[in-house]
């Protein structure tokens, strides 16, 4: 009785995660659509300002004066950059940032619910989450673009010029990579520290933003490169600043 009121509680618990899973990751496509990559991926940097925000609110964790100091690179670069942009629209950027919430929402109840000692593992609860969101997006995913799926769709998409053949496939890899990144994501959570995982999370968001800005040939002013520098800068500053332990009163 006790072992089935665990893995409802377990179940209840994950099912409210999935949810934050699926809300974050259809804002952010819905962001990735409407504004360029890069600017997607800065304000995304804005991930450790809502960590510590939501960590305070829902668990009264008091952040460090470190934590606290680095987080002002990291809005001042968001501001910065979201000021020169030139692809800004208001509904990718508030997309982007509705992301973040849920995202951290997700992250910190995440490890909350990791830390209890009947709890799933990483990789298990990654995988548990994803399926709950696969049932809970395809529903919404066929009522809103399932006639799209359908042959005479693809017949007259196909009479304009355009490739489904060619379409399907680099649907198929996309979902293929971005599944494989997150569940990556996690493996690599079990093996390091997160303050490691921080850091080369804040690498990869460099890489995503430069390849983004040289494959889409996206235009960017110095004003705006200097705001997503520091806004990165910002993100190692506070992977760094998680260290530091604080000293005993």
């Amino acid at each position: 009785m006790e072992i089935n009121t665990i893995v409802i509680d377990q179940l209840r618990a994950i099912f409210l995660l999935a949810i934050g899973h699926t809300a974050g990751n259809l804002l952010t496509n819905i962001s990735l659509g409407k504004v360029a990559v890069s600017f997607t991926h800065t304000i995304k940097a804005m991930e450790p300002f809502f960590t510590v925000l939501l960590s305070l609110l829902f668990f009264g964790e008091r952040p460090t004066l470190w934590v606290v100091s680095s987080l002002v690179p990291i809005v001042a670069g968001v501001a910065l950059a979201s000021f020169t942009e030139v692809s800004f629209n208001w509904i990718g950027f508030g997309s982007a940032m509705a992301s973040n919430v849920t995202n951290q929402t997700r992250n910190v109840f995440s490890k909350k619910l990791m830390v209890k000692k009947e709890s799933l593992d990483n990789i298990n609860l990654f995988s548990i989450i994803t399926v709950i969101s696969f049932l809970l997006l395809a529903p919404t995913a066929i009522i809103l673009e399932g006639v799209k799926f359908s042959p005479s769709y693809f017949q007259s998409a196909a009479s304009q010029g355009l490739d489904v053949r060619k379409l399907c496939v680099r649907a198929l890899l996309s979902g293929f990579c971005f599944h494989t990144y997150q569940q990556v994501s996690y493996m690599i959570l079990q093996m390091v520290s997160p303050v490691t995982h921080a850091v080369g999370n804040s690498v990869k968001r460099v890489v995503v933003i430069v390849s983004s800005v040289i494959f889409f040939q996206t235009p960017v002013s110095p004003i705006n490169s200097l705001g997503t520098a520091l806004a990165l800068a910002g993100v190692f500053l506070y992977s760094r600043a998680k260290r530091i332990k604080p000293k005993d009163a």
